[in-house]
């Protein structure tokens, strides 16, 4: 398929639990491999900003604090619809790319305030859902709260996982976790947070995001952004080769969404070069590649400014922090 054409949705599958206990991860030969990514590949001048706009594309635009406000919500939204400032756009000849983010991410009490600012820009609204960020409250409230933002004009559902049936290896009880939250989805896109800092160890993370995909994720995530571990490279080579399995054996296409700690560019880049290389150009796209991220933006337009300048602006200059 061309790298622009949008996926069919994940069915998902029947839980293959042989496959699932089958699946094991060498640390070592992982941290070797994302070990080599920085120091082989490197973009600079016109090619690192045409990365860094390929990264805007694909951001979540995000506020989860517990000081959001409705204004708030609404001037992310403005920056996630137009993320550059205008001198910028023309100094780059970028005008004709009506570049926006990938998506607005909001706690539930914020989907309303967050469709209406961005009605007509085509930006998708983005939910966390399901006892956000724990994932501990009880399992009707939980399906309820999905339906909710579904209903308010969420189009994308990130959901949290009960991390302790990963922890238990309790991999039927997950699926059907995952699958009832999928059924309540509806049409929204379904996000799946497994917490990998929480996991443990890297086979429970491959595991997961294996038994996540079967259920009709139609993205898996690294984190909620709340724990002490987000996302790492290490984590999400583990995780896309998951994808790749999963893809292999399916058909099925699944998306690949970090979250938590991704603040500057730099980082926003390996992480584009792991998808290319791990996963193909279409992974660099924002119906199958989501940067969580609420800081990152700032610094992704300081390094833009730099290239059209030589100078490096002060980050007030860009004060979405």
């Amino acid at each position: 398929m061309a790298p622009d054409t949008h996926p069919v949705r994940n069915p998902g599958t029947a839980l293959d639990l042989s496959v699932v206990r089958g699946i094991r991860v060498n640390r070592s030969a992982v941290e070797r491999r994302v070990g080599s990514l920085p120091g082989r590949r490197t973009v600079k001048k016109e090619w690192q900003a045409a990365w860094l706009l390929r990264a805007i594309s694909c951001m979540d635009l995000t506020t989860l604090s517990g000081d959001d406000t409705p204004g708030n919500v609404r001037r992310l939204c403005a920056k996630a619809a137009h993320p550059l400032k205008p001198e910028l756009v023309d100094a780059l000849g970028i005008r004709d790319l009506a570049l926006t983010t990938g998506a607005v991410c909001v706690y539930h009490q914020y989907v309303s305030t967050a469709v209406d600012a961005l009605r007509g820009s085509g930006i998708p609204v983005a939910a966390v859902s399901t006892g956000f960020p724990a994932g501990l409250s009880p399992f009707e409230q939980r399906l309820a709260e999905i339906h909710a933002s579904v209903a308010a004009g969420a189009t994308e559902i990130d959901i949290v996982i009960t991390r302790a049936y990963v922890l238990t290896g309790n991999w039927v009880a997950l699926y059907d976790e995952v699958r009832a939250f999928r059924d309540a989805c509806g049409d929204a896109h379904m996000k799946t947070i497994l917490g990998v800092g929480e996991l443990a160890t890297l086979t429970n993370v491959a595991r997961a995001s294996m038994v996540a995909m079967m259920a009709g994720s139609d993205f898996i995530k690294t984190s909620t952004g709340k724990e002490p571990t987000n996302a790492t490279l290490p984590v999400g080579l583990v995780m896309t080769r998951m994808i790749r399995d999963f893809g292999e054996r399916t058909g099925h296409e699944v998306g690949f969404k970090p979250a938590g700690g991704i603040r500057t560019a730099k980082q926003a880049v390996d992480w584009l070069i792991l998808m290319k290389e791990e996963l193909g150009d279409r992974w660099l796209r924002p119906h199958l590649f989501r940067f969580g991220a609420s800081g990152l933006l700032t610094d992704v337009e300081r390094q833009l400014e730099h290239y059209v300048t030589g100078r490096y602006a002060a980050a007030h200059r860009q004060p979405m922090v």
